[in-house]
């Protein structure tokens, strides 16, 4: 399995941000690439989530599932249809963090562990001549850029404005 875990630091408590964290539809609102989020369940451990995400001539919709959640740190996912992946949102807190004129500061993690081998080539319609490692190469630095712009969109409504904010890549994971 490879994994990719990144994390960025919001100055409000742990509670808040997971708060934030556990309204996946809410999440649209951030991304362009993101049409909807569509929740069957009550939010809790068994609901379903369809992620409907658009790019280019692509239509795409991911499938999660939330396994369980450990109030207000932890929200365990994984993807239920089409690839095997599996992670987890982390809300730690870190008052030391906190700049002055910020009473307290929280680091949200995001770990996704994944088989890429899994993937599978017909789970999308590609266009004649388009092959899926095309598709691949395309959209790498696409996510590293709008992942960027969702986080700074999603901090200045958690912290009330805008900000620099820094995405944190961790080589190997440091949450459980």
């Amino acid at each position: 399995m490879d994994n990719v875990e990144l994390s960025t630091v919001v100055y409000v408590p742990p509670e808040e941000a997971y708060e934030f964290l556990i309204d996946f539809p809410g999440y649209a609102n951030y991304s362009k690439h993101l049409a909807g989020v569509t929740r069957q369940g009550d939010g809790g451990p068994g609901t379903e989530y369809d992620i409907h995400l658009r790019w280019w001539k692509l239509n795409y919709t991911v499938r999660s599932k939330v396994t369980n959640l450990e109030p207000p740190h932890r929200i365990d996912w994984e993807v239920v249809k089409d690839l095997h992946a599996h992670g987890h949102w982390y809300v730690e807190h870190v008052p030391d963090e906190a700049p002055d004129g910020h009473e307290t500061a929280s680091r949200i993690y995001l770990l996704i562990e994944f088989d890429a081998s899994t993937a599978d080539s017909g789970m999308l319609d590609l266009p004649a001549f388009v092959s899926l490692g095309w598709v691949v190469g395309r959209v790498r630095p696409l996510v590293l850029d709008e992942a960027e712009r969702v986080v700074q969109r999603i901090v200045a409504d958690l912290e009330g404005e805008p900000r620099e904010v820094e995405l944190e890549f961790h080589e190997t994971p440091e949450t459980v």
